[in-house]
C-alpha cells in the first residue's frame, strides 16, 4: 500500500470522527449568538448571566479534558467518547426544558462534562499511519472550522422557529447522531499510538509551562476565546439597537465568516512564501485590533458594524488555524500530546472567562466597554508576541522500536541525530517510539534502518 495518500480505512476515520467533532462542536457554537435575544424568557435574565451560560461549558471542559483523556488510555477509546455524548446530551435536554437562567448553566455545565476532544484526537492516531496523521487532524480541524460558520448560520434560523428549547433539543439529537457514528461506523483500533503525540502527560505539564514559546501561544488562545465569547454576549443585543431584526441575524453572519475566509488566504500565502509566520501572525493580530476598534466606536452604524465583525472573522479564522501549528512546532519532539493538553485547557478556560467579562461588563457599562476591554486584551497579546520566535518550518514523524534500555535508547537517538536534517530525536522506551523533528533533508529509510538494526 502506497504511504503517499490515505487509505480506505483512514478514509474512514476521518469523515466519520470529523463529523462527530462537528456535530458536537455545533451543538455548542449554536447557542453563541441567539442566547442573549432569545432566552430572555427565563427567569433570573442578566446580561452577566448571559455570560455565565455561554461560557460555562468552557470551564468543565477546562477541568476534565486532560482526565478523560487519560481514562480513554484506560478503557477504551470509544467507550469514553460515547459517554462524552451522552453526557453532553443529557446537558442539552437540562437545558431546553429549563424556565430559569440557573438551569441552562447546568444544562451548558453537563454539556462541557462531554469533554471528549483528546480522546477522539488520540482515537484518530490509533487508526491511522504515522505518516498520514497530519492530514486526518487536519480534516477534523477543518470540520470544526465549518462547524462553528453552519452554527452561525443554523443558530438563529432555529432559535427563531423552534425556540431556545427547540434549539437545545437539536444539539441533543446531533449528540446522539454522534454516538451512532462512534458505534456503528468508526473503525475500532487495534492499536494505540505513542502516548507523547496523543496524551497529555501529567508529570510534563509543567515542563510545558515553563517553555515561554508555548506560554505565548497558550495565552493567545485563552484570549482568542475570551474576546470570542465576550464579543458574542454583547453583539447580538447591538445588531438589535441598529435595526437589525434577531431572526436576520445569519444573514451577516453567515457571509461574512465565509468572506472571512477568503481575505484570510493572503495571510496564510504571504506567511509561506516568506517564511515569517511571525509577521504575519501580528498583521492578524492588528487586524483584530481594528475590528475591536470599529465595533467599539460605531456600535450604532450598520454597515460599520459589518466591517468589523468581518475584519474580526478574519482575525479570528486565521489565529484560530494557525495556533495549533505553531504549538506543534514549538513543542519538544514527543511532548505534542502534553503541549496540545496545556493548549485545549487554555483555549476552553478562555471561553468560560470571556463569558464572565462579557456578561459583567455589558451589564455595568454597556457593549461598547466589552469592545474595547477585549482590545486591550489583543492589546497585551500583541505585546506578548513580540518575544515570539519565527518557527523554524520542520515536519514530526513517530517511528515505532523494540528498545526497552534506556542507555541504548539514548545512543540510538544519539545516532538518529547525526543524519541529515534531523533537527531533535528522542526515543521514549515506556512508548516503544521514537519522536524526529526534521528538515526537508531528511530521508525517512535512513532512521529507520537504524532502528531495525538496533531492536
Amino acid at each position: 500500500m502506497s504511504n503517499n495518500g490515505l487509505s480506505a480505512v483512514e478514509k474512514k476515520v476521518a469523515a466519520s470522527l470529523a463529523s462527530v467533532f462537528g456535530l458536537r462542536m455545533m451543538g455548542l457554537f449554536m447557542i453563541m449568538p441567539v442566547f442573549a435575544l432569545y432566552g430572555q424568557h427565563l427567569t433570573g435574565f442578566s446580561p452577566f448571566l448571559v455570560g455565565v451560560a455561554i461560557g460555562a461549558y468552557g470551564l468543565t471542559q477546562a477541568l476534565l479534558q486532560i482526565p478523560m483523556g487519560i481514562l480513554s488510555d484506560k478503557f477504551g477509546r470509544k467507550p469514553v467518547i460515547i459517554g462524552g455524548l451522552i453526557l453532553f446530551a443529557i446537558g442539552s435536554l437540562v437545558a431546553a426544558s429549563a424556565t430559569s437562567i440557573y438551569m441552562v448553566i447546568v444544562g451548558r455545565a453537563l454539556q462541557g462534562m462531554g469533554a471528549i476532544a483528546a480522546a477522539v484526537l488520540a482515537l484518530a492516531a490509533d487508526l491511522t499511519r504515522d505518516e498520514q496523521r497530519t492530514k486526518v487532524m487536519a480534516v477534523i480541524g477543518m470540520c470544526i472550522g465549518f462547524s462553528f460558520a453552519l452554527a452561525l448560520l443554523l443558530g438563529p434560523i432555529v432559535a427563531h422557529e423552534l425556540g431556545l428549547s427547540g434549539l437545545f433539543i437539536l444539539t441533543a439529537v446531533f449528540a446522539v447522531l454522534g454516538v451512532v457514528i462512534v458505534q456503528f461506523f468508526v473503525p475500532n483500533p487495534v492499536r494505540h499510538a505513542p502516548k507523547g503525540d496523543t496524551m497529555a502527560a501529567p508529570k510534563r505539564l509543567l515542563t510545558m509551562l515553563k517553555n515561554p514559546q508555548l506560554i505565548r501561544l497558550d495565552a493567545g488562545i485563552f484570549i482568542l476565546h475570551l474576546t470570542l465569547t465576550a464579543v458574542f454576549v454583547a453583539l447580538p443585543f447591538v445588531l438589535v439597537h441598529a435595526g437589525f431584526a434577531k431572526e436576520n441575524h445569519w444573514k451577516l453572519y453567515f457571509p461574512t465568516f465565509i468572506g472571512a475566509f477568503f481575505l484570510m488566504v493572503p495571510l496564510i500565502i504571504i506567511g509561506v512564501k516568506r517564511k515569517n509566520t511571525k509577521a504575519t501572525f501580528q498583521i492578524s493580530l492588528l487586524i483584530m485590533l481594528a475590528a475591536l476598534a470599529i465595533l467599539a466606536l460605531f456600535e450604532t452604524q450598520f454597515w460599520l458594524i459589518a466591517l468589523g465583525i468581518l475584519l474580526f472573522f478574519t482575525a479570528f479564522n486565521y489565529l484560530e488555524a494557525s495556533l495549533p501549528s505553531l504549538i506543534a512546532k514549538f513543542c519538544p519532539a514527543g511532548d505534542k500530546g502534553s503541549a496540545m493538553g496545556v493548549y485545549s485547557t487554555s483555549q476552553f478556560l478562555g471561553a468560560f472567562s470571556g463569558g464572565l467579562l462579557g456578561g459583567s461588563m455589558y451589564q455595568w457599562v454597556g457593549a461598547n466597554g466589552v469592545f474595547i476591554v477585549a482590545l486591550v486584551l489583543v492589546g497585551i497579546w500583541l505585546l506578548l508576541s513580540l518575544g515570539m520566535e519565527n518557527p523554524v518550518l520542520l515536519k514530526s514523524y513517530t517511528l515505532s522500536t523494540k528498545i526497552r534500555d534506556n542507555a541504548h535508547a539514548q545512543e540510538i537517538a544519539a545516532q538518529l541525530s547525526t543524519l541529515p536534517g534531523v533537527a531533535e530525536a528522542i526515543l521514549i522506551t515506556e512508548e516503544q517510539a521514537a519522536y524526529l523533528k526534521v528538515t526537508d533533508q531528511f530521508e525517512l529509510e535512513n532512521a529507520k534502518a537504524i532502528l531495525t538494526s538496533s531492536d
